[in-house]
């Protein structure tokens, strides 16, 4: 791998930190006991990463999600780490009778729902839920639907890099909270198949996850997920035009659940 590929994220780190670095710690300054809440900070840390970032990050993926969620997406939505919401940007508004944003900053909720009212989701009218928990809060989740498998439809974005325990979390997602013959929908950016590649992901994610509220480079999540044996349709693609020599080296995925 060329050393200029496996430096390539730290133009992107930099910018991050001086994006986010002095408004964190004004509100840490503001709020001392803050420092013994770790996890708050990196959530404003990354609030703040993701209001530069967000729309830059979508704009990247856009083909990719333009050909994935439009044509696949139905029912009740389930939107995994949504950020800002700009799954919503994809979303057939015809087909989709609610969104459901799963994104535990809740710094981020104000921009979920200007968007989701400007496509016609509102928590008035019973299409929009915005729920405060990580995807690992099983349980609070199917509490806050209604019971198990309420859900045709989980889309995850660039986001499954992030989760705690992620083999086991999206099992149990897919087990409990997918309806059967509901879909998974994924873009992701996996652990490498070349060996180079992976090496350098495995050296940058201690240092990477750290400033980017515990996103991994190092994860096959592609490949968790295609093992599962629950499937009755699976197709996995890559993103047109992508260098395998890059430490985010992405992959598409649409599952079927078995009826």
């Amino acid at each position: 791998m060329k050393l200029s590929a496996a430096f390539a994220l730290l133009a992107d780190l930099r910018f991050a930190i001086q994006a986010a670095f002095m408004p964190t710690l004004s509100a840490i300054f503001r709020s001392p006991s803050l420092l013994v809440h770790p996890r708050e900070v990196s959530r404003i840390f990354m609030s703040h990463v993701w209001k530069v970032f967000g729309n830059g990050v979508d704009e990247s993926g856009r083909a990719v999600k333009q050909s994935l969620i439009p044509g696949n997406a139905c029912g009740v939505v389930l939107d995994l780490g949504a950020g800002h919401g700009h799954t919503l940007l994809y979303l057939d508004s015809s087909k989709v009778t609610k969104y459901v944003a799963l994104e535990p900053n809740q710094l981020m909720h104000g921009e979920i729902r200007t968007l989701a009212a400007s496509k016609g989701f509102t928590e008035g009218t019973g299409t929009l839920l915005i729920l405060p928990y990580g995807a690992e809060d099983i349980s609070l989740i199917t509490s806050a639907l209604g019971g198990s498998h309420t859900v045709d439809t989980i889309i995850s974005i660039l986001t499954i890099c992030s989760i705690p325990e992620p083999e086991r979390t999206i099992a149990t997602l897919v087990e409990q909270v997918l309806k059967p013959g509901g879909t998974l929908l994924f873009y992701e950016h996996v652990l490498s198949h070349r060996p180079d590649v992976a090496w350098w992901q495995r050296f940058w994610t201690p240092i990477w996850k750290r400033a980017f509220d515990g996103c991994c480079l190092d994860r096959p999540t592609h490949l968790w997920i295609a093992n599962m044996d629950v499937w009755a349709e699976s197709e996995v693609w890559g993103k047109d035009g992508e260098e395998e020599e890059h430490l985010f080296w992405h992959r598409v995925g649409r599952f079927v659940k078995k009826a």
